[in-house]
């Protein structure tokens, strides 16, 4: 709940000194002044000081956040306007940013956050668990001489006021991508004929607020996102050894005897392939080159004999790579096969009721090729068996075993099914095309095949969050969900998601019933490389009622 805040005395029932205010249930109100911050009861009678050099008050839910200006500390405190106390909760010590502003935010799961801002841009997001200390989320460039923040927590934006200048928009959501915007400015850089000299909260925004000239500008906000359930993730794989977009695509090996053994292939778009366990850890960095999308099939019967096997797309050479896996989830790459694409993309296995292993791989025209891998005389090959196209760039793509379907998502259009045998015509169908729940680009899918149900997942990146659809005909659509942060376990959410693996196999623990792993495209908590995390399978059919 966020409560109204009175910069520069706008309440008469406070003394003169006070130098912010914030109005509280029944009456109460907090405010600042050269030697604290007051709660104050309905009569305007003191109740409780925190004594401090107190500046930039703000509010949420029972905790008020205030800078101590003599110690560049921000302090979150807990406040109790019935019974008349005031609790210093977390400190936050500020002095790398030296807050000339501060503000706080609840996002959509509810958690706290803390925005400090310094005189010359640098800026700094928290993270103020329950029951912890603070943790550092990300660092930000803001512009320099930002005497105000506040953030517009309904649609996640966050404002910032530049000292004779204007106010700036931003995303107050870390895992959304970054962007700012104008909001208003001066002439000649907009229409307002001064800047503002503070921010104020609005119920649908935040007003600007000139006291010289006694006026105040009232600027909606919001945020167009699909209803989704935000899930926690359990495991954060080590980060990428490179900076920048590297981290792409996962893939789930199942250890059948010994289920809490399995293993995660991701894809590093600038090195190779990193193997990793279910905690996490990594095992293995095979340097393939730049892989884009890995897929894996397990006891696959070739030539008699029985392989679990992964294969990617290998960027420099437009070429396929094949691995092997063994039985301790070792893995080995076996061969590579050269393909006519000139900018090779995504790629799906697909194990035909008759056995065998083929593979669909794209090039982004919309290029579709499938090949049947085989092996003889000790060795791998490949032969291509169909082509198709999309009418424009595709990437992620998966195959059906059990009913011999393919599905494939066209970044900008939506999800296409058609048949998966090479023998059979390509007449592809868009089964789930983009709208309130998918929005472009459309990325990573994965099958999960259950006891009862067998469910498409889809990486939904225009909106951060994944989508859930049956895999059986009509592809009636059971929900979308977000990743979020799992505070306790120091893991940040997963937002603008390329890739994306679901497995029901018993990989033990929480994850008896299988699990997902997606790509993350921004790793926070704190600011870092990719990363990939993974989720409970139990979480999302208990979110979305599954079977």
């Amino acid at each position: 709940m966020r409560l109204s805040i009175v910069p520069l005395l706008l309440a008469c029932s406070l003394p003169a000194t006070a130098l912010e205010a914030i109005a509280l249930p029944q009456g109460a109100s907090l405010s600042t002044d050269k030697r604290g911050l007051l709660l104050r009861g309905a009569d305007g009678a003191e109740r409780a000081r925190l004594p401090l050099r107190a500046r930039h008050l703000d509010y949420r839910d029972g905790t008020a956040l205030v800078v101590d200006a003599n110690t560049e500390r921000a302090i979150a405190v807990s406040v109790d306007a019935a019974g008349g106390t005031l609790a210093a909760r977390a400190v936050i010590d500020g002095a790398a940013v030296a807050p000339d502003a501060a503000c706080l935010h609840q996002d959509a799961q509810g958690l706290l956050h803390a925005f400090l801002v310094g005189k010359d841009g640098q800026a700094e997001q928290w993270l103020l668990a329950t029951g912890g200390k603070p943790q550092l989320v990300r660092k930000l460039a803001l512009p320099p001489h930002s005497n105000a923040c506040l953030v517009h927590d309904a649609s996640a934006t966050l404002v910032v006021n530049e000292e004779g200048f204007g106010a700036w928009a931003y995303n107050a959501d870390a895992e959304a991508a970054p962007e700012r915007r104008a909001l208003a400015l001066r002439k000649p850089y907009g229409k307002l004929v001064s800047a503002p000299e503070t921010l104020a909260p609005a119920a649908q925004g935040v007003a600007l607020v000139d006291h010289k000239r006694q006026t105040m500008q009232t600027i909606a906000l919001r945020r167009d996102l699909p209803p989704a359930v935000v899930l926690q993730p359990l495991v954060q794989t080590e980060t990428m050894p490179r900076m920048g977009d590297a981290a792409d695509d996962p893939a789930i090996w199942a250890d059948r005897q010994r289920p809490g053994q399995g293993r995660v292939l991701g894809t590093n778009k600038k090195q190779g392939l990193h193997v990793y366990d279910l905690q996490g850890k990594e095992l293995q960095l095979l340097e393939s080159g730049r892989l884009n999308n890995v897929d894996l099939r397990q006891d696959v019967l070739l030539d008699g004999q029985r392989f679990d096997l992964a294969m990617a797309t290998q960027r420099d050479d437009n070429a396929l790579v094949l691995y092997t896996i063994d039985s301790a989830g070792t893995v080995a790459e076996a061969a590579r096969f050269p393909t006519p694409l000139e900018r090779i993309y995504g790629i799906c296995l697909y194990q035909p009721a008759g056995g065998g292993l083929q593979a669909f791989v794209n090039d982004k025209d919309g290029s579709f090729l499938q090949y049947r891998i085989a092996h003889g005389g000790g060795a791998f090959s490949a032969s291509l068996v169909r082509r198709f196209k999309l009418g424009s760039q595709p990437e992620g793509c998966v195959a059906d075993d059990r009913n011999g379907r393919l599905f494939a998502g066209e970044e900008k259009r939506g999800v296409w099914s058609l048949d998966a045998r090479a023998e059979a015509k390509a007449e592809p169908r868009l089964v789930l095309p983009l709208g309130a729940h998918l929005r472009a680009d459309v990325e990573g899918m994965a099958l999960y095949h259950g006891a009862q149900a067998s469910y498409l997942l889809v990486s939904s990146q225009g909106s951060n969050s994944y989508l859930v659809a049956d895999a059986a005909p009509p592809h009636r659509i059971r929900g979308s969900f977000r990743i979020g942060f799992n505070s306790a376990a120091g893991i940040d959410g997963a937002s603008e998601t390329d890739g994306l693996d679901v497995s029901a196999a018993n990989l033990g623990g929480r994850f008896a019933r299988g699990m997902l792993v997606v790509q993350d495209g921004y790793k926070r908590l704190p600011d870092g490389a990719q990363n990939f995390k993974y989720v409970a399978w139990d979480d999302i059919a208990r979110a979305l009622d599954l079977p």
